[in-house]
This record gives structure tokens, C-alpha cells and sequence, in this order.
């Protein structure tokens, strides 16, 4: 008995095949502005979005902003693999992960920027892409602060100001 409704039961639900549609750049009722076409939701982008890859093209200029907001992001993004100060020594290192290089080695002090891009971009070894994870301006924000990094370690006691050498003097 079963076997007999069943089959005509579903085939009183083919409504699918007769619905209504509109056709691209007409008027709607559906939506509020009466278009079809409708603009993205906020934060879509686009593959070969222009905007996108003008920023990445374009470095910014070095500014306190800049490199606060790379710190920011090189603690949550770089510092659980890279340290803290950039030395390799990460919590995941301590914990058997591979150790990425000191940002202080010579082949990455002579490293254009647009290396750390494309690495950070694409990934590199054991490192995976953050091009997903990381935006653009915040890429290039990493990038400054990876090279603040890199000059501080390198910088020498003498050449830092009478107040900023007796601060450090002063440390435990």
C-alpha cells in the first residue's frame, strides 16, 4: 500500500521545475532596490580584484602606525613559529615543529621585501600560505615590522640616544 502512495505522493512535490525567475538586468520585486543584479556583501573580493593587487604592488610608507599595527599582527600571525624577537625559537618549535629561520641571517637581511610578501603569500618549506588569513596592507605592516625587528637585533648600544642607553642600562 506504501509502495503505491509513496510514489504519488512525490509526484505532487516537482514544483522545482516551475519556478519563477527573473533575468539578469531587469527589474525585481524580489529585492528592495528592484534590481536583479545585485552588489556583493561587504568584504567579497573578487580573483584579480584591481584594488587588491594595487595594494600589495604599492609599499606604504614606514610610519608608527604601520609598524604598531605589525606588531599586532606578527604576534598573532609569525610569533607562534618565529619568536617574539624573530629568532626561530616559537612555542610550536619548543613543541617538535620545525624551526623557521632567524630573521637575522644574512640571506634574509639581503631579502628584498617582496620576498617576505611572497612568503607570507604563498608560503615557503614547512610554512603554509597566510594569503587567506592576512590582508594586504596588513602583509606589508608584517613585512616593516619584520625589518624593525631585524635592525634592532643588529643595532649597536653606542649608537642609541644617551636616554634610551641609560633605560636599557638600567634593566635587570
Amino acid at each position: 500500500m506504501t509502495a503505491v502512495l509513496l510514489p504519488a505522493l512525490l509526484a505532487g512535490c516537482d514544483d522545482m521545475s516551475r519556478q519563477p525567475r527573473d533575468r539578469a538586468q531587469e527589474s525585481s520585486v524580489f529585492f528592495a532596490d528592484g534590481k536583479v543584479n545585485q552588489a556583493p556583501p561587504g568584504g567579497t573580493v573578487a580573483r584579480g580584484d584591481l584594488a587588491r593587487d594595487a595594494e600589495l604592488a604599492q609599499r606604504p610608507d614606514m610610519t608608527m602606525a604601520l609598524l604598531q599595527r605589525g606588531e599586532e599582527r606578527y604576534r598573532i600571525f609569525c610569533s607562534p613559529c618565529h619568536g617574539l624577537a624573530g629568532d626561530g625559537n616559537g612555542t610550536v618549535v619548543n613543541r617538535g615543529f620545525p624551526r623557521p629561520p632567524d630573521f637575522t641571517e644574512p640571506r634574509l637581511i639581503d631579502a628584498p621585501d617582496r620576498h617576505f610578501m611572497d612568503v607570507i603569500a604563498h608560503g615557503y618549506g614547512q610554512m603554509y600560505s597566510y594569503a587567506a588569513r592576512v590582508a594586504p596592507a596588513d602583509r606589508w605592516a608584517i613585512v616593516g615590522y619584520i625589518r624593525a625587528l631585524q635592525f634592532s637585533r643588529r643595532a649597536e648600544l653606542n649608537a642609541l640616544p644617551q636616554s634610551d642607553r641609560a633605560a636599557l642600562e638600567a634593566l635587570p
